[in-house]
Order: C-alpha cells, then sequence, then structure tokens
C-alpha cells in the first residue's frame, strides 16, 4: 500500500512543523547540527534527513551506511544553496539562459519551505515541502507558480517535485532533483543504461556526441543525457554496491562530477579530493527537454532511488 497524502499546511518554523506534522519514531523534526531544523524518516533499516531549506534531502542511510554524498563543511544559510544530498534546481536548471547574473539552478533552494503534510504508513513515511514564487522573485523570473516537493521513504526513496502554474501566462520550466551519491571512489563507479544515448558535452560547448558504452570517469564530466532515460544503475564496485535511478516527467538526464579544478574553483567541497567520494547522476528536464507550461497547468517530476 503506498503513502497517501493528508494536506496540512503549517509554517515553517520548527516548534509548529513539531506540533503539527511529527510522527514520533516515524518522522521526527530536530534542530541540525547543520544550522537549521531538519525532518528525519524512519522507515525499518532506512533513514532519510530533510532540510526545510530549500527542501533538500541530506542523507539518505541504510543500516546507518550512508548512500548520497554531502559536503563536510555545508551549512544552512539563508540566500545559499547546501552542496550534496538533492538539491531542488528550479525553475532553470544550470545557469539562467539569458542572464548569467542570476543564480545558477534557480532561487527556490536558497529559502526555507514550508512544511504541508506528512503521512505514515506500514510500507512507508513521507513529508511535503511546499513553496510559491513571491513579488521579489519576479525581479528575477516574471512568471507565478507554486512548487511542492514530496519526499517518500520505504523500501526505496523517491522524491517528487511538482510544479503548478498559478499564473495568467504560459511559462518555460527547465529543472533537476541534483543528486549526489556517496561512491568509495570514483574510479571504481560507472554508470550503465545510457549507452547508445545522445549527450549535449558541456566541457566542449554543448557538442552532441553519441555514448558508447559504460560511464567511467578519469577526468571532469558534465554531460546532459537526451530521451527516455530510465532506468539508470550506478555501480560502485569499491563498495560492492548498485542503486537504480528511475524516473518519470522526465526525458534528460545529468552525469557530473567536477574532478580537481572545478573542484577548486567551487570552494564549498570540503577538500580537494573531495570529488572522489562523489558522482551526481540527477533526473532533470534540461537541455532540449524543456517544459511548457499553460495557466493552471501542473508538471510532476519524480525520481526513484533502490539498491539494486
Amino acid at each position: 500500500m503506498a503513502c497517501r497524502y493528508s494536506p496540512r499546511m503549517s509554517s515553517n518554523t520548527l516548534p509548529t512543523a513539531v506540533t503539527a506534522n511529527a510522527i514520533p519514531g516515524r518522522l521526527d523534526f530536530e534542530a541540525s547540527a547543520l544550522g537549521g531544523p531538519v525532518a528525519r524518516l524512519t522507515h525499518g533499516d532506512f533513514q532519510v534527513l530533510v532540510a526545510l531549506h530549500g527542501a533538500q534531502v541530506l542523507n539518505w542511510t541504510h543500516r546507518g551506511d550512508g548512500l548520497l554524498w554531502l559536503s563536510p563543511i555545508a551549512r544552512i544559510r539563508d540566500g545559499k544553496g547546501i552542496r550534496g544530498g538533492i538539491p531542488v534546481c528550479w525553475p532553470w536548471f544550470a545557469d539562467h539562459p539569458t542572464d548569467s547574473k542570476k543564480p545558477a539552478h534557480g532561487f527556490v533552494r536558497h529559502r526555507a519551505w514550508s512544511v504541508a503534510s506528512a503521512h505514515s504508513t506500514a510500507d512507508c513515511v513521507s513529508i511535503s515541502l511546499a513553496t510559491a514564487t513571491t513579488d521579489a522573485d519576479r525581479a528575477m523570473w516574471p512568471h507565478s507558480a507554486e512548487a511542492l516537493v514530496t519526499v517518500t521513504l520505504g523500501d526505496t526513496l523517491s522524491v517528487t517535485l511538482r510544479t503548478r502554474n498559478t499564473g495568467t501566462d504560459t511559462f518555460p520550466l527547465t529543472q533537476a532533483l541534483h543528486t549526489y551519491f556517496r561512491v568509495s571512489d570514483v574510479a571504481n563507479a560507472s554508470v550503465t543504461g545510457l549507452e547508445g544515448f545522445t549527450y549535449l558535452d558541456k566541457l566542449e560547448g554543448f557538442a552532441q556526441k553519441l555514448q558508447p558504452g559504460p560511464i567511467r570517469f578519469a577526468e571532469e564530466v558534465d554531460r546532459v543525457y537526451l530521451g527516455n532515460t530510465t532506468p539508470i544503475t550506478l555501480d560502485d564496485s569499491g563498495a560492492s554496491r548498485r542503486l537504480l535511478i528511475e524516473s518519470r516527467g522526465s526525458r534528460s538526464a545529468v552525469v557530473w562530477n567536477p574532478w580537481t579544478a572545478k573542484t577548486a574553483r567551487l570552494g564549498d567541497m570540503g577538500s580537494p579530493d573531495a570529488f572522489r567520494q562523489m558522482l551526481c547522476v540527477e533526473t532533470a528536464n534540461a537541455g532540449n527537454d524543456i517544459v511548457t507550461l499553460a495557466p493552471g497547468e501542473t508538471h510532476t517530476l519524480v525520481a526513484v532511488y533502490r539498491i539494486a
């Protein structure tokens, strides 16, 4: 039986979230060492930590083993994103299409979201977090929309990003669930399921190329794969672990590792060799996978992760 969601609006402050939405032992709210409130979801041997800041999954663990990478110097700060976990890139992915001065990956990962609902069954536990565009946002993006992120933990982890156009004009939408997986060493990792797909190589001016076989890593990789890119498997031979990534509402996927030079430029990775412990495989609407939403329409992007 799948989790079903009961809408119950509350503020995004920790005391209200605890009193209105906590499900003791399944969904608990706590003050994080990162500096902000988080929700801890528990199901059997699995746990997920979700920051109200950015509606961002920070970690997903199985029997204490972390499956996501989070920068050791990550902190929750208004106006800043959190490096690692699963950032929500919205309402544009990567650089703004016409103005590089606007924040990369949009603006909702920089602020607190409100708790919209929480629910628990024998099979799963879930939390939904909501945000909406404000008058101040229209200087960056002149449209009106609501976004709802639902994180559901059972034997799998699913993250759903639902967008509704609440304005009077049609707008284009690009977005991503920018998932940072933890790996033993990126040299031990490979990504399969994208063989034969065309990709845009950001490091070569978005040149179109064909993926001949499994993706392996010996240098910086930054690619947008185009098409029905599900399912994808991340194989970490060093950890004897395989993760399966499935998606809906997406016809693109992003594979990224910053390697040495980009890690140094980013400045918030935590160490010069941090790139070795992480690998991003992102469920997206990116490249030519642009969603067009008319007034009143919705679009739902879903990523489901499981231990294979």
